[in-house]
């Protein structure tokens, strides 16, 4: 009999198809050669059944029904697939043995576990586990097949999460959303991540700024120059700042320590998933999940990448070969005068910033493979060369520095400078062809590390050559007090939630304790991207922007969920300790029993915590009872002037009636957009549980609303419409993704406000909220005509 081989998804079944049968017949729903047949999943073919698999009585969402705890989980199929899943089962009794090719990780584990248990499959399993999908790694893998077995620790692990989302999910959304008549979608991951935005808003607004003033002056010496910063008590004086630059300017001085010192700077680690997609966020502006898109694309459409769905920024010594073979097949590329100063011994075993055995568990690095992509899209070359010339540094030497450090007194008064002279620009040189941006102070810190960062000594760096005698006299050739102000933490933006989540919440600077957090983050690198669109779609959060706003009925979530007293459920750190326990499961190192038993009680417990709790109002999820922050602004009165007619109303109007009457899908609650026929809704459950994509929001097309305009997107003949919760394309079912949110920047923009953009490319004035959450006058101005991006244009006063 023959060797059934299952992919996760069509694209990967055609490439080990391609590299260990290439004689083989496409039969369109698999592929037939003479020892293998090769099928695919498309993704979670099989899911959680919904509470009404179970009982009837619970198609309709009654408190009283709560908790729903089954005694075993049922599996169904899903219908939109439900075709494949019959292939599989037949193709399944023509062979002898099975072999799980579904993606190297705990996903791709349970999508094969699923399909295993559903169609009760009882063939021995081998288990192909690669990291990149070139011929040569796919058939190396074949020759190197593990035993199934090996991996029921893992298969453990991705069936307890699955039906822990489930329990969560499902108990946690019925309940509060009953008690409270509004859809509210509760999650085991989804929950504290939108705590942590929650809370990020409220320290935005309690925060209070203050003005201080920094004292500087400039020295020379000679054909020597540099600047020093006042070193004393914060000062708060403007007065007395201004008489101390005054005292000092023009005088002499002396040089009362000099300290110079050699320092070298290392390439930034290899990029895992996280990492990768917080750069590409920082850099490009795109979202977790596109990143995640063109990462997968680069991974399995064009083979250009090993897998990236990692979590580790190292290698193992067996990589150390592909690394130099992928760094010759550069040479031939674009790449080629990088490749040509590379250094391949700097990349060896011993090199432990690259390869660390001990880091790296399912999977390695994210790096470039041997084969040179062609076609790329931009995106995907963009994302490509972030990639490549990660890769490449690691084949060049420290950057060199002479750091120059010197106190120098002048009437007394005390300045503190740091030069850092560049000897050599090291591995810096792969990106000296791109702009420079300088690095800001994290504002998303604690006091004490803001206030540390306001007080800083002068840093400055050259390429010059700086020579100082420290016995000679220096003179202060000019000074200056500046007026400065305490900045609040800022509001997070994908790429800094992605960090945040990555170290449960906590804010941790030091890269060695960040990576030990690892395994207690939020989610996991493959699934936090989910989660983060998860939470725009059930209209917790917009987005301003670059910047994530949460929007007044995620407030109200997190408020309601801690005041029914189950705190642990937006507790970030708690959750973190989930996901840690869930990875010692998948390692054998823990009881996915005892993590169930302890699931079922927490998903009792917030039913009855809820029990008690009062209904709020209908207007406190949309938006009508000023906010905090409207309420400081009122008060200070940056709010008294009116936006004009017809382009804003308060920020955060009502949304339109919503209903909870939708089943909820498998540890999933139902999107608050619209409400699916029960044959569409079941069997939900992707890879991130009650984190899984639904779609986007699109107009309703029930609707009768007239036309604003044309859409702006390059070759679209659709009409913009106004939809619930933003204005998109009348084209969507022809794959036009063009929205606009209605909440965007602090204003609830309108009819009026829409039809003025889209002619003119950007609004009337209108009172606004920048990315730091404060209060400004300014215009919307439409960024990106293809996708409906805005970006906020301040008016200067």
């Amino acid at each position: 009999m023959k060797t059934l081989v299952i992919a996760e998804k069509p694209d990967m079944g055609r490439n080990i198809a391609a590299a260990i049968e290439p004689k083989a017949k496409n039969q369109r729903t698999h592929i037939e050669g003479e020892k293998y047949i090769i099928t695919w999943a498309i993704g979670h073919l099989i899911g959680l059944a919904e509470p009404d698999a179970y009982d009837e009585k619970y198609k309709k969402w009654n408190f009283s029904d709560l908790p729903i705890i089954p005694e075993r989980f049922k599996l169904v199929p899903n219908p939109k697939t439900k075709d494949q899943l019959k292939v599989i089962a037949e193709l399944a009794k023509r062979s002898g043995q099975l072999i799980n090719a579904c993606d190297a990780g705990r996903e791709g584990q349970h999508i094969f576990s699923l399909i295993q248990r559903h169609l009760k499959l009882s063939q021995p399993v081998k288990r192909l586990w690669i990291s990149d999908l070139t011929p040569e790694t796919i058939r190396k893998g074949f020759v190197e097949l593990r035993e199934g077995a090996e991996f029921e620790p893992l298969t453990r692990a991705a069936r307890a999460r699955s039906e822990a989302d489930w329990l969560i999910g499902m108990n946690g959304s019925r309940a509060f959303t009953t008690k409270h008549r509004e859809l509210l979608s509760v999650g085991r991951v989804q929950t504290p991540v939108l705590a942590l935005l929650y809370d990020r808003q409220k320290e935005i607004e309690a925060f209070t700024s203050s003005k201080y003033f920094e004292v500087e002056a400039w020295f020379t010496q000679g054909e020597t120059k540099y600047r020093g910063l006042w070193q004393g008590d914060k000062l708060t004086d403007g007065e007395k700042a201004a008489a101390l630059a005054a005292k000092v300017k023009g005088k002499a001085g002396r040089i009362e320590s000099y300290d110079v010192k050699d320092t070298k700077e290392y390439p930034f680690k290899l990029y895992d998933l996280t990492l990768l997609q917080r750069e590409a966020n920082a850099k490009f502006g795109f979202s977790a999940k596109k990143t995640l898109d063109l990462a997968q694309a680069l991974y399995e459409k064009h083979k250009a990448i090993s897998y990236p769905r990692t979590n580790s920024n190292y290698v193992t010594e067996q990589n150390i070969p592909e690394m130099h073979r992928a760094l010759d097949q550069l040479g031939k590329t674009g790449y080629a005068p990088l490749v040509q100063q590379a250094d391949k011994k700097l990349v060896h075993k011993n090199n432990k910033a690259v390869c660390n055995p001990a880091r790296v568990e399912d999977h390695h690095a994210i790096l470039p493979t041997h084969k040179m992509p062609s076609g790329l899209a931009p995106d995907e070359q963009k994302l490509y060369d972030l990639i490549v010339r990660r890769f490449l540094s690691h084949f060049y030497p420290a950057a060199m520095y002479k750091l120059h450090t010197i106190v120098t007194v002048s009437e007394g008064e005390r300045f503190k400078s740091t030069v850092k002279q560049l000897l050599s620009l090291g591995w810096k040189v792969i990106y000296s062809d791109q702009k420079k941006e300088k690095e800001k102070p994290s504002r998303g810190k604690g006091k004490a590390d803001r206030e540390q960062e306001e007080d800083a000594v002068a840093e400055e760096e050259t390429d010059a050559p700086f020579t100082l005698d420290a016995a000679q006299a220096v003179l202060c050739k000019d000074s200056a007090a500046k007026e400065k102000e305490t900045q609040p933490p800022k509001a997070y933006t994908e790429g800094t939630l992605l960090k945040a989540m990555e170290s449960a919440g906590k804010q941790i600077e030091d890269e060695e304790l960040r990576d030990a957090m690892k395994d207690s983050g939020l989610g996991t690198p493959a699934t936090r991207a989910s989660v983060i669109e998860r939470l725009k779609q059930v209209g917790y959060v917009v987005m301003q922007g670059k910047r994530i706003a949460i929007t007044p009925k995620g407030r109200m979530a997190v408020e309601l969920i801690r005041g029914a007293g189950v705190e642990l459920l937006t507790s970030p750190e708690m959750t973190g300790q989930w996901e840690r326990r869930l990875n010692e499961i998948a390692r054998g190192a823990a009881s996915d029993e005892t993590f169930m038993k302890n699931v079922e009680r927490f998903a009792a417990l917030i039913v009855e915590k809820v029990r008690g709790q009062k209904p709020v109002a209908k207007q406190a999820f949309e938006g009508d009872a000023p906010s905090n922050a409207q309420r400081q602004r009122r008060k200070s009165g940056a709010a008294a002037k009116a936006a004009p007619e017809g382009t804003a109303r308060a920020s955060g109007s009502a949304r339109g009636k919503r209903t909870a009457r939708a089943a909820a899908a498998a540890g999933e609650p139902p999107a608050a957009e619209a409400v699916r026929p029960a044959s569409t809704r079941r069997a939900r459950s992707a890879p991130g549980g009650e984190d899984a994509a639904a779609p986007a929001p699109q107009p309703a097309a029930a609707a009768a609303v007239a036309a604003l305009g044309a859409c702006p997107r390059a070759g679209c003949r659709g009409s913009i419409i106004r939809g619930k919760r933003g204005y998109g394309c009348s084209a969507y079912k022809a794959g036009c993704t063009f929205v606009i949110w209605k909440d965007s920047f602090g204003a609830s923009l309108t009819d009026a406000a829409i039809a003025y953009l889209l002619k003119h490319g950007r609004t009337a004035l209108m009172r606004l909220v920048d990315e730091q959450g404060r209060p400004v006058e300014g215009r919307l101005v439409l960024q990106d005509p293809n996708t409906g991006q805005l970006r906020l244009e301040p008016v200067s006063s």
